[in-house]
């Protein structure tokens, strides 16, 4: 979508090119080492931040060898669990998980996804102790809390909220600062648990010594398409919103979140997979 944009703006095409593997470290290490002409571009989640503490030895440092140009969106995740888990709220989950401690499964779509770092933050936030149960992807593990054989999971809202309009999966709380629009009536962890903030985002960046120039022309035009009103509505509707900002903006977030996402990896003792 983003190279679609920037295509249409700038009169380039822009191929897209997947490099999946390690965590996304491969596409992001390509990038890193790329020519700094603005032609190649990297499109990267917050995974990225979790990546820096929770990898021990990477071929390039985040924070040093890459440009922020500007963030696009920003999706909470959701606290979830069955239906049949006898607590409607956060403050009741806690206090029956700290009396219960290690009999609650939490499920993630992997040790040090998004989801798994989430739950981490949580567990450190509130002092429960929640069994972590990592699948492969969000998918196994939502299908294992409606089958009831984990409790919980911290799940980004698109993979999850068909089934809480469906009355499958009971949502107690969304993990970002405000209320999301997708569902208003779900509070936020923040209101029982102060200072608790985490979302996932997705934004756009260049290898390290590209032009500010370069920067500022691509930030402008991304953010002219995060303007349109149907990509607001159909990232509202899967209970995202676009994140439109500088690239300073950008960057002091990324900076800010890999300081969190390192305390909370080595809080948990999480290694990757």
């Amino acid at each position: 979508m983003i190279g679609q944009w920037l295509s249409e703006r700038l009169g380039q095409q822009f191929i897209i090119e997947n490099r999946p593997g390690g965590g996304g470290n491969i596409g992001i290490e390509a990038v890193v080492r790329a020519p700094a002409d603005g032609y190649t571009l990297l499109a990267v989640g917050s995974s990225a931040a979790i990546n820096a503490t929770l990898y021990e030895k990477l071929g390039y440092n985040f924070i040093r060898d890459i440009t922020p140009v500007a963030s696009t969106i920003r999706v909470p995740q959701v606290m979830q669990v069955n239906p049949s888990f006898p607590s409607n709220t956060v403050p009741q989950f806690i206090a029956y998980a700290k009396s219960n401690t290690g009999k609650i499964s939490m499920g993630s779509g992997g040790t040090g996804s998004p989801a798994h770092v989430i739950g981490e933050y949580f567990k450190m936030m509130t002092g429960v102790d929640l069994v972590h149960v990592p699948y492969r992807g969000a998918g196994p593990a939502i299908a294992d809390l409606l089958g009831g054989q984990i409790q919980v999971t911290f799940t980004d809202m698109p993979a999850s909220i068909q089934y809480f309009k469906a009355g499958k999966l009971r949502a107690l709380a969304v993990s970002t600062a405000m209320r999301s629009e997708a569902l208003p009536d779900v509070p936020t962890i923040g209101e029982f648990v102060s200072g608790f903030e985490a979302s996932q985002w997705t934004g756009v960046f260049a290898p390290k010594s590209v032009s500010p120039e370069i920067v500022r022309t691509l930030n402008a035009e991304i953010n002219a398409g995060l303007a349109d009103a149907k990509l607001k509505a159909r990232f509202a509707d899967i209970g995202g919103a676009v994140l439109v900002g500088s690239p300073a903006e950008f960057c002091a977030l990324v900076a800010a979140d890999t300081e969190k996402w390192g305390k909370v990896i080595r809080f948990s003792g999480a290694k990757p997979e």
